[in-house]
């Protein structure tokens, strides 16, 4: 809106310079090209983020099994590691311990794996991620989640478009402001020497 009213104001002021009109040119043309190309780059880049996103939540979800394991013994009598998103309320402690499970392939397996128990007793079960053949995996990711790093991809997409179309708009508007230096100065020049003498035409 600023750069429509600006061309407005020095298309009909007769102090007008060629290099302000052309600045106001310039900054209707940038705003054009943020509300023409920011969605557009958005929406492109949000769809192909929510597309790789969603079919990598498929894969993980074809691959990944959540299965029940048993405590076999404990690594300690303290906890070991804290979730750090539930670390302030005290909830979701998790300790390593030693256990038993079964793969989704019927794989018998044993190891070291973290327990979300606050007091692990053997005997004491719990579920864990695993992939087909009982490895250990994390969880597998959401659509929910999937969806939010798509929106948050599209908005840096725009953002992305904005400030190279602004620091393209500054770059010109700063060249043309060297110039009308320059030219400013190469007019010092030739009326420097002569500045208020008589009969010089000032």
């Amino acid at each position: 809106m600023r750069a429509i009213s600006g061309l407005w104001r020095w298309q009909h002021n007769p102090l007008r310079r060629a290099t302000d009109l052309a600045e106001a040119w310039v900054a209707l043309t940038a705003l054009l090209l943020i509300l023409v190309l920011a969605p557009v780059a958005a929406t492109a880049v949000g769809t192909l983020a929510q597309d790789a996103l969603q079919e990598s939540v498929r894969e993980q979800r074809a691959s990944r099994h959540l299965v029940t394991a048993t405590v076999a013994d404990t690594l300690g009598d303290s906890p070991l590691e804290t979730d750090p998103e539930t670390a302030a309320s005290g909830r979701e402690v998790r300790t390593r311990v030693l256990a038993d499970w079964t793969a989704p392939d019927g794989t018998r397996r044993h190891g070291a794996v973290t327990a979300r128990i606050d007091d692990p007793q053997p005997g004491d079960r719990f579920t864990i991620w695993t992939d087909r053949q009982g490895r250990l995996a994390a969880r597998p990711l959401d659509s929910a989640t999937a969806t939010t790093h798509a929106v948050l991809a599209a908005f840096g997409a725009a953002l992305l478009v904005i400030g190279m179309v602004e620091c393209g708009r500054r770059l010109i508007v700063w060249r043309m402001v060297r110039r009308r230096y320059a030219r400013w100065d190469q007019a010092w020049d030739r009326a420097g020497p002569d500045w208020g003498r008589t009969g010089a035409g000032s």
